[in-house]
């Protein structure tokens, strides 16, 4: 099994956990089958999720999981129990588009809508970002959408909302 980050320990007292996310590889895409999520323990067997995914489609930010804990001590996710209403979107910038492979110019061109993200790595500058439930989602839309008309950037809906395919 391949995993996507490094299960790595915090103190007890930083109130964070990894919980992990089992998923089947995309083909022709990176070869990892679970992801690793920082979140913040609430009660029992359940976290709230705090930091966006690259890989684990169908979370975000925010969302309520419940884990299950293995003998190793891995917390595994299970189930979403509650949406955080934010979506999560990934954007990578092309190549040979204006922006390079920049994951800053990306980053750049998407700081007016105040948009969290993340990039994964300097040779595949692939950005999570988590789009707030309150946020103005039909610009954004079309901004991801002239930017991938434009070449810019290809960008896909990992987790998207009613509110988000209305806009």
């Amino acid at each position: 099994m391949d995993r996507a980050a490094p299960s790595e320990r915090l103190p007890p007292e930083s109130g964070l956990i990894k919980v992990w996310f089992r998923f089947i590889p995309r083909e022709g895409w990176l070869p990892y089958d679970t992801e690793g999520l920082w979140a913040t323990r609430l009660a029992g067997d359940t976290a709230r999720v705090a930091n966006v995914p690259f890989l684990q489609d169908g979370v975000a930010e925010g969302d309520v999981v419940r884990f299950i804990t293995d003998d190793s001590g891995l917390h595994w996710a299970c189930e979403r129990l509650e949406a955080s209403g934010n979506c999560t979107i990934r954007v990578l910038p092309v190549p040979d588009g204006p922006l390079g492979r920049s994951a800053h110019a990306v980053h750049e061109q998407l700081a007016p809508f105040g948009l969290g993200g993340e990039s994964f790595t300097p040779e595949l500058p692939l950005i999570a970002f988590t789009v707030p439930a309150d946020a103005d989602l039909r610009l954004i839309k079309t901004m991801l959408t002239r930017g991938q008309m434009d070449g810019w950037w290809h960008f896909e809906e990992s987790c998207v909302t009613d509110a988000w395919r209305n806009a």
